[in-house]
């Protein structure tokens, strides 16, 4: 149930900075990772830790909620 509660609050100011942030990245990794071209080995491992990165900062800043006290 906390989750539930935690996805569903508002996410602060920063944290939706993060998770674009994240998204972006996870997005960039997911387009090198599917290029129709040969790529450079290490590209492609560094292109699989953006893409781990991404999504991991995207979700865990998605449950992070405001204080109710200010």
């Amino acid at each position: 149930m906390e989750l539930k509660e935690r996805w569903l609050s508002k996410t602060p100011k920063f944290w939706k900075k993060v998770q674009r942030v994240g998204i972006i990245a996870g997005a960039v990794g997911a387009a090198i990772i599917a290029a129709p071209v040969a790529l450079p080995a290490a590209l492609i491992t560094a292109s699989g830790y953006l893409l781990a990165v991404g999504g991991v900062a995207a979700t865990l800043s998605q449950l992070t909620k405001e204080d109710a006290v200010k």
